[in-house]
């Protein structure tokens, strides 16, 4: 394949994938990861992708699609964020190992922890949760070290990757930017979603954490199917197609503050 073909292959596979990893191109080309590399430094000098941590995404995709700095999401549907993290508290029940993403709603889950937990096991790779779970000498805190991303506040990248990959927690809580509950959780970073993907393939249980505006939305890349996901809690009933696409997928809904919808069937093996 000549180099203005793999570029073109490229350009295709992002307009379909969103995002995708170094080797995941130089796999599916058949060539180094350093020929990849120079192919993506032709695109990004030419404005056709973006450079991320370990990958690249495709440019010029709609504002939406593309991830926010954490700090600009941190008051964004905050008491029903507040009200998710409660209601998802009391699922930790008796399991000595959890899994918190770098998500806001997954950092007021934390703030929780910190007060109202001991003798946990938590494992992250959010630095801003690690700082409030830190404010508890009773929870044993395990970090995901790597790459710095200072627009999530995450440890990221192929290190953080390996060292997810030798854990297993009972109990893993993460968001998402959006969600399609006929297809999945989207995500528009792709180094931080790597991670979710690794965790969730190695938990027994994997619980979604999403507020009603996140329904319906999509972002660069799908991150976990529908069927990957055990429970779901959300501050409002989902619709009644979203919620039959929910428990034809098996995934119990848990709504906080308010009545819960009729649940599934239990929990499934991840």
């Amino acid at each position: 394949m000549t180099p203005p073909d793999r570029r073109q292959f490229i350009q295709d596979r992002l307009e379909q994938a969103g995002a995708c990893s170094y080797e995941e191109l130089a796999a599916a080309i058949r060539v180094s990861t350093m020929t990849i590399r120079r192919d993506l430094e032709e695109l990004v000098q030419q404005g056709r992708v973006i450079r991320t941590v370990g990958g690249v995404q495709r440019a010029h995709a709609p504002s939406y699609l593309y991830e926010t700095a954490v700090h600009s999401r941190l008051g964004q549907q905050r008491d029903a964020k507040r009200a998710i993290a409660r209601r998802a508290l009391g699922l930790i029940g008796g399991r000595p190992t959890v899994f918190l993403d770098g998500s806001t709603t997954c950092l007021e889950l934390a703030r929780l922890l910190a007060v109202e937990k001991k003798g946990l096991t938590i494992v992250t790779h959010s630095v801003l949760v690690c700082m409030e779970l830190g404010k508890n000498s009773d929870l044993s805190i395990t970090g995901i070290g790597g790459h710095y991303d200072a627009n999530s506040l995450c440890y990221v990248g192929p290190q953080a990757e390996d060292a997810a990959k030798t854990l297993f927690v009972d109990l893993a809580f993460v968001s998402t930017k959006g969600f399609l509950p006929a297809k999945g959780t989207f995500e528009s970073s792709l180094p931080n979603f790597r991670i979710k993907q690794i965790i969730a393939r190695q938990c027994v249980e994997l619980v979604l954490l999403a507020d009603h505006s996140k329904f319906g939305q999509r972002a660069l890349s799908m991150v976990l199917e529908t069927g990957q996901i055990h429970t779901v809690v959300t501050d409002r009933p989902p619709c009644r197609a979203d919620l039959a696409l929910l428990e034809k997928a098996g995934c119990k809904v848990l709504v906080a503050d308010g009545p819960k919808p009729a649940a599934s069937k239990s929990a499934h093996a991840a």
